[in-house]
């Protein structure tokens, strides 16, 4: 009201100025909030281009090594169990064996006399009698220690102690791949941190947009208000300077058919809104900013 008294105090000129004042400022914040929307739209589209990453990529290949280490965790602690009872039946056969250090003591001491005995073929001048028995010694020796391994082969306690080797060669073999995964699966899940955080920061940059966006319209409605006004005073106090009736009528008419026209746009523009909200769908600016105006009409 108070602009409106004091526009009255205006010469012609002087209100025509105020509205293109009026007008220019509005257009310029007009603008400016497009400018805002434009980058809502493309930080809301950074958003939902990490927030694919992290989820369809990301995360999806985390889980993927992280079900690869459970299940190799289990068949890690099958093999210790197997391996804790092949020590335990082990320890058992050896309590029920007493021979078998004697044996293996039995087939080293027949492996220092065979190299005693070539050492001596290589190192002392012997006629071909010494040579031959010596060489008969020595195939006997051989003979006796391949008949040993045989029976150590068919013994269970060795059987047992190469289940134990066999068993130790795949948990190793286990650790590696447990390591391995595992910091596959750590590199995934770290990745995927990070575009959350990147995604939070982007959903931070919104925010503030946003409200830089609300801001600047309220100025540019401001401006569009008081430019009404200005337009409502010249109109009013200067109906002399103004087109004829006809003339005022023809635009008043191509005015209200355009208004009618922008109305109906709306009205579809709402009713496609409120069906994606009736539907459970995302909203974007303009369909939540034209159901709330609705809500408060």
């Amino acid at each position: 009201m108070a602009t409106n008294n004091s526009n009255k105090n205006l010469s012609f000129k002087e209100l025509q100025n105020k509205v293109d004042q009026y007008k220019r400022k509005r257009d310029e914040l007009n603008k400016k909030t497009k400018q805002y929307i434009n980058e809502l739209q493309n930080v809301e589209e950074k958003i939902n281009q990490n927030l694919k990453l992290a989820r369809e990529k990301y995360k999806k290949r985390r889980d993927y090594w992280n079900n690869k280490v459970a299940k190799l965790k289990d068949k890690k602690i099958e093999y210790k169990k197997l391996l804790n009872d092949f020590y335990d039946k082990k320890r058992n056969l050896q309590r029920q064996s007493s021979g078998k250090n004697q044996k293996f003591r039995s087939i080293k001491e027949i492996d220092r006399k065979i190299e005693n005995l070539e050492r001596i073929i290589e190192t002392e001048n012997l006629n071909i009698q010494e040579e031959n028995e010596i060489v008969d010694k020595i195939s006997q020796l051989a003979e006796e220690k391949e008949n040993l391994q045989q029976a150590q082969n068919s013994d269970a306690i060795f059987k047992k102690e190469k289940q134990i080797e066999i068993v130790k060669i795949n948990l190793n073999k286990i650790y590696e791949q447990l390591e391995k995964w595992s910091k596959r699966s750590q590199e995934y899940h770290n990745k995927m941190l990070e575009t959350f955080d990147k995604v939070n920061e982007l959903k931070e940059k919104k925010r503030k947009l946003e409200e830089k966006l609300i801001e600047n319209k309220k100025r540019a409605d401001q401006f569009h208000e008081k430019y009404i006004d200005a337009m409502k005073t010249k109109n009013k106090l200067y109906k002399g300077r103004r087109p004829s009736y006809k003339k005022r009528g023809r635009r008043r008419q191509r005015r209200s058919s355009r208004n009618q026209k922008l109305e109906k746009i709306k009205q579809d523009k709402l009713a496609q809104a409120l069906e994606k909200q009736k539907a459970g769908k995302k909203l974007n600016l303009f369909e939540a900013r034209l159901i709330l105006e609705n809500e408060n009409e």
